[in-house]
């Protein structure tokens, strides 16, 4: 469908706090960029800024330019915080104070990397959804109880725009696009920066283990990575006690006390996630996927991935496939993947 008529600019400003992330700062802007370039015209608007108008150096060193007082900033559709290493040292009471002001005249605020934090110390985030670069999530759970803390790439909740960062902001962009200029010009946005897919606020950030546990817990995490080490020929938890070391029992303690979940299904899911992986990054067939994720048929393999995540293997190769109703689903894409399965399990006799 074709972008609906624009009534009014966009106006984005980026208020970077010192040693903020450019690469999640870039990702955001570029997207604009673009857009305002497909479409012909200035739809979007955007300004840097800093709490003094000095222009701050990013954890890289370098800085924005030309870079805009806080105190002198106009009305804006969302102000993006934009934090990255060292960012409780980049909070100050004027930058808290100044939030505060914002969100007293309804400014909708976002937040890019670890920006959240700042909205979180200014209590900006209290019973908001947000996320936060992963490396941060467990402190902001614990310092912030009322913030209800996502391992999302990004979450919209109401007014405020929260997102991890590294290559995540692009996907908020993009979705934010899709919502003022429709879907036709988000993809080709993410064409034009040769992404494959727009990833939606329902993805998760991967977080690795040792973030989730703490590096203290070096039986469970060596548990883990034997698990990754085979994911085509998975070992069975006989085999994984007894490499580590650990009964069978203790394994499933830990795995029950630090992950809430058995080992199995923990398992399950990583070979699930590499597949998904190999389906949206190579061409390789469905047939040898199920083989290199350890799984024993096709109709299993796709019985699991339904499971986990509402959609078989072949909708993620399908644009749009995966977003449709379970029922146009069913109409459209069953039929053709069970011939699929069907021909591929009695071929080459």
């Amino acid at each position: 469908m074709d972008a609906p008529v624009v009534l009014r600019k966009c106006k984005y400003a980026f208020l970077t706090l010192p040693n903020y992330s450019l690469i999640a700062v870039a990702n955001a802007l570029e997207p604009l960029r673009m857009a305002n370039r497909l479409v012909g015209r200035e739809v979007y608007e955007w300004s840097v800024i800093s709490v003094d108008g000095c222009a701050t150096d990013a954890s890289s060193g370098l800085s924005l330019s030309p870079t805009g007082a806080l105190d002198k900033l106009g009305a804006v559709d969302i102000l993006f915080v934009c934090g990255g290493i060292n960012v409780r040292e980049a909070v100050s009471p004027a930058l808290l104070a100044a939030l505060r002001r914002l969100a007293d005249r309804r400014t909708p605020l976002g937040a890019l990397c670890t920006g959240g934090y700042a909205l979180a110390r200014a209590g900006l985030l209290d019973n908001f959804r947000a996320t936060i670069h992963w490396e941060n999530l467990s402190a902001l759970r614990e310092e912030f109880p009322r913030v209800r803390i996502s391992d999302q790439l990004f979450t919209i909740d109401r007014d405020r725009y929260t997102c991890s960062g590294g290559t995540a902001p692009l996907d908020l962009m993009f979705n934010l696009i899709q919502l003022k200029l429709g879907p036709r010009i988000s993809q080709m946005v993410s064409e034009q920066f040769i992404v494959d897919r727009v990833r939606k606020d329902t993805e998760r950030q991967y977080v690795p283990l040792r973030a989730q546990i703490g590096v203290s817990h070096r039986g469970l995490i060596r548990v883990a990575q034997l698990m990754e080490e085979n994911i085509e020929k998975p070992l069975s938890l006989e085999k994984i006690a007894k490499a580590t070391g650990l009964s069978r029992r203790q394994i499933e303690r830990l795995f029950k006390r630090d992950l809430n979940c058995v080992p199995k299904r923990y398992y399950l899911e990583m070979r699930l996630r590499h597949a998904r992986e190999l389906l949206l990054q190579t061409a390789m067939p469905i047939m040898d996927i199920t083989a290199a994720c350890g799984f024993q048929s096709p109709p299993h393999f796709s019985k699991c991935y339904r499971n986990q995540f509402g959609y078989p293997p072949s909708a993620e190769r399908k644009p749009g496939a995966a977003a449709r109703s379970l029922l146009e689903y069913d109409r459209l894409v069953v039929v053709e993947e069970d011939a699929m399965l069907e021909q591929q399990s009695h071929g080459g006799r």
